[in-house]
């Protein structure tokens, strides 16, 4: 019995660099669809006029992902001093990071509801389908991060500043 505990310790402790050879080759290169690390510099980001279902005058530069997928995604918008968007919904969770400037996020069905000041370093989590409305009284980057794909709803189809959401939002709604 102690011969056969004693060669299976040999064994396995021999065996022991191939497998952690192999487990090193494997760590090296990451499975196929998984993606790698990357590094961006605010400098670097590359900044494009925000979605049509967002009101005209936001930057949006993506950073990670594709926020029209099921997948994680990152991305950042830049807003104007001034900038509203109207009161309105996502399907899905988001968590917000100010990046700089303040940001106002009205947790309502109107842009008079109960709001809260975000500035800089400020983080908000989003829960999906909460009605809110946001405006930046500075100009101001937020971080969104969230699963997507990224949807927006106008609690008042007029809202939509992309003409052909709102008509097929108004054709939901109609009666």
């Amino acid at each position: 019995m102690k011969t056969f505990a004693a060669t299976i310790s040999f064994v396995l402790l021999a065996a022991s660099p191939a497998f952690a050879a192999d487990a090193a080759g494997t760590a090296k290169k990451p499975a196929p669809g998984k993606p790698e690390a990357f590094t961006v510099n605010a400098s670097d980001m590359k900044w494009d006029a925000a979605p049509p279902d967002l009101p005209k005058g936001a930057e949006m530069s993506v950073l990670h992902g594709d926020p029209s997928k099921k997948a994680l995604y990152t991305l950042r918008l830049k807003m104007p001093a001034g900038y509203k968007i109207p009161p309105h919904w996502h399907t899905k969770d988001e968590q917000l990071t100010i990046v700089s400037g303040n940001f106002v996020l009205h947790m309502g069905d109107t842009m008079e509801a109960p709001a809260a000041t975000l500035s800089t370093g400020g983080f908000h989590f989003l829960p999906g389908k909460a009605h809110h409305a946001a405006e930046a009284t500075e100009e101001t980057i937020v971080q969104v991060d969230g699963m997507g794909p990224f949807d927006i709803h106008y609690l008042n189809p007029a809202d939509n500043p992309n003409p052909k959401a709102a008509a097929a939002a108004s054709k939901k709604s109609a009666p």
